[in-house]
């Protein structure tokens, strides 16, 4: 047997292992991402081998830890894909406007750098004061560094940028404090986001939202996952509600896709129809 053939069983087994001692399922998630992310994890500990890796996940916990961090940790920024935020404020916002509150679910939501943003369009929207923000992720790590709110001093430039080009309508410095190495967020927007540990593959449906955002999430995922999880979120979302999706995630070819209006297909932007087709169909 060829040494990938028995790195592929190995990976198999680790991640059922994971499932069985942890509970958190990882066995439907691209493959390719996960052997990525296991070899580098191999490398920064030393190990040589899965095979070599797989008792010491089971037995030492903190161990997993480490491991479940690399495989939910996501590239993020403050503002990222800045089109993505004047799409937001042009098609979404002025309906949000109409509602006397608004739920929000950002999902998977890392390090807090993308609940954030929102936070911060939803108060130059005038629609901050009346929204309940919900920013969930698996990893509890991640979601302990997005409660605190504290990001790097030398990512500010990069932040100021994108949020200059998001049609933005005071300066980025409004919205944190900052000393020698570090910003920290306003306490305003830190009030009004609730974190949360939720498991989009094996938890259930939260509340009934308005908006949700889960942006370059489940490219990581396969298509059984994904139409797993678009369905977790259809059912967590009101009629009329707005989804979000990342650049290179699509209800086109999903389970849903006749029950959402394409608001803005460059950036990704949907939103649920009133009523099922079948219900459309039968009133004509």
């Amino acid at each position: 047997m060829q040494e990938k053939e028995l790195e592929d069983i190995e990976r198999t087994l680790l991640l059922e292992a994971i499932f069985l001692r942890y509970g958190y399922d990882f066995r439907n998630y691209s493959q390719a991402s996960i052997s990525r992310r296991v070899r580098l994890f191999l490398e920064k500990n030393d190990v040589e081998t899965i095979g070599e890796l797989l008792p010491r996940i089971i037995r030492e916990p903190e161990l997993f830890q480490g491991l479940l961090f690399d495989f939910s940790v996501t590239v993020t920024e403050m503002f990222r894909d800045p089109p993505f935020y004047r799409a937001l404020r042009r098609e979404v916002v002025p309906l949000l406007k109409t509602y006397p509150f608004i739920k929000v679910w950002s999902a998977g939501c890392a390090t807090g750098e993308e609940v954030y943003s929102l936070a911060i369009l939803l108060k130059e929207e005038g629609l901050l004061h009346k929204s309940t923000i919900f920013a969930t992720d698996i990893n509890d790590s991640s979601l302990a560094k997005a409660k605190r709110g504290i990001y790097p001093l030398k990512q500010v430039r990069e932040y100021i940028e994108n949020f200059q080009e998001t049609g933005s309508m005071h300066s980025f410095s409004r919205y944190y404090h900052a000393n020698e190495e570090h910003i920290v967020m306003e306490r305003e927007l830190r009030g009004r986001i609730t974190f949360a540990n939720h498991n989009l593959v094996a938890d259930q449906v939260f509340g009934e939202m308005h908006l949700i955002l889960c942006r370059n999430v489940m490219i990581y995922f396969d298509k059984k996952l994904q139409n797993m999880v678009l369905d977790l979120f259809d059912q967590s979302l009101i009629r009329g509600g707005f989804l979000c999706l990342g650049g290179r995630e699509s209800l086109r070819f999903s389970n849903l896709n006749d029950r959402y209006e394409e608001l803005d297909s460059a950036n990704r932007i949907y939103r649920k129809h009133f009523a099922h087709n079948h219900q459309l169909q039968a009133r004509r």
